[in-house]
């Protein structure tokens, strides 16, 4: 997957000093590709750095799931590492295209607001950049929001792409 970055975004708008990190949360869907989109396009207006994060959940499991078998649980983790590990280039080729510069990290078996926002604080990053999937109503409910977990509970600005 290829990032079309937003030409909407441009320096002459921005604060330079606005912010001096942003964390790029992806989970390397397309609508993910929107927030690594505008994300390195405020980066680059900026001449910032940023953190690219994708974050792997724990080993399914629950009330209606098997009890994991250890190779299961080596083989869901190495397919979330490989998974990571594309998701995480693309961000990084994107990045290298523009001239951002651009630290990847994978968080495994976190829930996902819960990766981003300890990466966020480990990073030292002053915006979070990350897409909505704007479920509502019951699958809300049910799924939870992890981008309006982040909102409320981090204590930097976040931008929402949708």
């Amino acid at each position: 997957m290829q990032y079309a970055v937003s030409e909407h975004l441009t320096s002459s708008v921005l604060d330079r000093d606005m912010y001096k990190h942003i964390l790029i949360a992806t989970d390397g869907s397309d609508l993910a590709g929107k927030a690594v989109a505008d994300g390195l396009a405020l980066a680059k207006a900026l001449g910032t750095s940023v953190t690219a994060v994708t974050v792997t959940d724990i080993c399914p499991t629950g009330p209606y799931s098997p009890i994991p078998f250890p190779e299961k649980i080596d083989r869901y983790e190495a397919a979330a590492a490989e998974e990571a590990a594309k998701i995480l280039a693309t961000v990084a080729v994107a990045a290298a295209r523009l001239g951002v510069m651009c630290r990847t990290v994978h968080v495994k078996d976190r829930a996902p607001a819960e990766g981003i926002l300890a990466t966020r604080a480990a990073e030292g990053c002053d915006l979070v950049a990350m897409a909505s999937h704007g479920r509502h109503g019951v699958s809300r409910l049910l799924l939870g929001s992890q981008a309006q977990k982040v909102i409320a509970l981090s204590p930097v600005s976040v931008l929402v792409c949708r």
